[in-house]
């Protein structure tokens, strides 16, 4: 559905997030509180099994009250008939924007710890998340983390139901061992996937993932994570327990880790905190004695004397203000000179107390509004966007776009940005940087469809390529085109399927292609064919199975009557 058409009372749709295969996602204001949402539709209310999932999982989220836990607001049916969900309003995307980076491990620590404590609330309902990954894991506007995507969440006591029939879910490329086996899940689990979450962020990289399904399967079954650098030596015993792949060798629970989180922040050596300089209280001036009230009138005196001295404290006045306004002017000459000097050696900001940021700024407090000193500032804000720049277009040269976190063309330009927003070159640059990256995804998803990874894995397939841009660039026509290319090989392997009289498989390929694209009006044409002929079969076979059950009726009725001897008597006699 467009955009435009889109209407959801009691509240106003902005535009549209993001979509997927079974639901979009919209930004909208919630009229009666004046408040920024988003909202997930399904795509079509003719799944009941995915409605009841739907609205599942908005009961269990809102059974759940922590920081780290997404807030729903709202869930309720369109006049269509579709399920939608109102929901906190995430700005600041989620994990898989910075795959590929490595974290400060103070930060991917920090992170740990908070999807760790709203776990440790999932875990104490009984209830366990089953697809820890990336993308479920969201920033709000202040950095702070949220747990998202409950729809595959089950009570502990009936996860059987799924195994048992050895159904998998959750995403491969961070499923715990049990998982991949399709074998009886706990907190545990989850507790794995959020350190294999911990390992990507420290070193960069998922080791676990593999070319296809099946080999990330057998990693996480079989291979030993790899051992952390010695920079990194204090997280390896937390590391272990978290991705051990015996179950009961890790972490009993969330709130078992958490402590082993907090013992290792109290090992840590402290930074040294510096004490405030003292300040020294002004010295006093004794005060002069008063003259006391009824002394004796002295002799009237000339006042030339009291106008000479006058005159002297007035000049004495205008020499020490002339005194103190040149000490100035040449404190403010110095000040220039310095940061003149600074600025022509390249020390525009760094080291922070003897830079030409400092002393523009140092002569900004002796003289507000100082031509020279603004001047300056603006120079230094130009030349440090500048060798930003430099630095950034030096990595994008050299493939760097995003990775490593810190030394990315991605990292230099928006340290531009955020010296400017409105930087035109600072601007292209991150447009010809976003050009580079969706060339790039152009490239894999087009390995991708060369290797068959369609669908999966869900982070490394032609569609998760091409979703990816879209993201980026709404209404992109290559990748449009990629996704219609797509569901155009899963009609061609429905229509093999047919061929081979495979009418399951067919079925199956026709839904992967309308999860690529389900607005597709060919494999939607399938669909409703394949439907009618299976309601057609259906109706047939109902239809034999009553005749022949007549036909049965009426030869055990008739046997019934030729094995009677007094019947058949009756019936010679009178002709019957």
């Amino acid at each position: 559905m467009s955009n435009h058409l889109l209407e959801i009372p009691g509240y106003r749709v902005h535009g549209q997030l993001g979509k997927g295969g079974m639901a979009e996602v919209y930004l909208a204001t919630q009229e009666s509180l004046h408040r920024k949402v988003a909202i997930k539709v399904l795509l079509s209310a003719d799944d009941q099994t995915f409605s009841q999932r739907f609205t599942q999982e908005a009961h269990i989220v809102a059974s759940l009250n922590h920081p780290a836990i997404i807030t729903i607001y709202d869930i309720d049916r369109l006049a269509d008939g579709r399920y939608y969900l109102a929901m906190e309003f995430l700005p600041g995307g989620d994990l898989t924007r910075h795959k590929g980076e490595i974290f400060p491990v103070e930060r991917a620590l920090a992170i740990v710890r908070q999807v760790a404590s709203g776990l440790a609330v999932v875990h104490d309902k009984g209830l366990v998340h089953r697809d820890v990954k990336p993308a479920n894991i969201l920033f709000r506007a202040d950095g702070s983390v949220v747990l998202t995507d409950f729809g595959v969440a089950k009570d502990l006591d009936i996860d059987s139901e799924l195994t048992q029939f050895g159904i998998a879910v959750g995403s491969p490329a961070y499923s715990s061992p049990e998982q991949a086996q399709c074998q009886a899940l706990d907190a545990r689990s989850d507790i794995y996937s959020l350190g294999v979450i911990l390992l990507e962020m420290l070193t960069g990289s998922n080791p676990y993932r593999g070319g296809n399904y099946t080999q990330t399967v057998v990693n996480h079954v079989q291979m030993a994570p790899p051992e952390l650098p010695e920079t990194l030596a204090a997280l390896r015993p937390l590391l272990a327990r978290m991705l051990a792949k015996n179950s009961d060798e890790r972490f009993a629970d969330c709130h078992e880790l958490l402590a082993a989180l907090d013992a290792l922040g109290q090992s840590e050596v402290q930074q040294t905190r510096l004490r405030p300089a003292h300040k020294v209280a002004p010295a006093g001036v004794a005060p002069g004695a008063a003259a006391k009230p009824g002394a004796p009138a002295r002799p009237r005196r000339s006042a030339m004397p009291l106008l000479l001295g006058l005159s002297v404290l007035v000049l004495i006045g205008t020499l020490t203000f002339a005194t103190l306004y040149l000490k100035e002017r040449r404190q403010i000459e110095a000040l220039l000179a310095s940061a003149e000097q600074r600025f022509a050696s390249g020390q525009l900001n760094q080291p922070p107390q003897d830079s030409a940021e400092h002393y523009f700024n140092q002569v900004l407090r002796l003289d507000a509004d100082n031509d020279a000193a603004l001047a300056g500032l603006l120079r230094v804000k130009e030349a440090r966007i500048a060798a930003l720049l430099e630095q950034g277009e030096q990595r994008l040269r050299e493939g760097l776009l995003t990775a490593p976190a810190d030394d990315s063309a991605d990292f230099y330009f928006r340290q531009a940005l955020a010296l400017d927003e409105q930087h035109a070159a600072t601007l292209q640059a991150l447009q010809r940087l976003l050009d580079a990256r969706i060339a790039g995804y152009l490239e894999r998803a087009e390995q991708s469809i060369a290797d068959k990874r369609l669908l999966l894995p869900e982070d490394d397939s032609a569609v998760y390529y091409y979703q990816q841009i879209l993201g980026w660039a709404p209404g992109h026509e290559q990748a449009l085109a990629g996704l219609n290319r797509v569901a155009m090989l899963y009609r061609d392997l429905a229509n093999a399927s047919y061929r081979r009289s495979d009418f399951p498989a067919a079925l199956a390929m026709i839904e992967r292609g309308l999860q690529v694209e389900p607005e597709n009006p060919e494999l939607l044409k399938m669909r409703n064919e394949h439907q009618q002929l299976l309601s057609s079969a259906r109706a047939a076979r109902a239809r034999a199975s009553e005749a022949a059950a007549r036909d049965q009726r009426a030869a055990e009725q008739k046997a019934q009557q030729e094995g009677n001897p007094l019947k058949r008597a009756w019936n010679n006699l009178f002709g019957e």
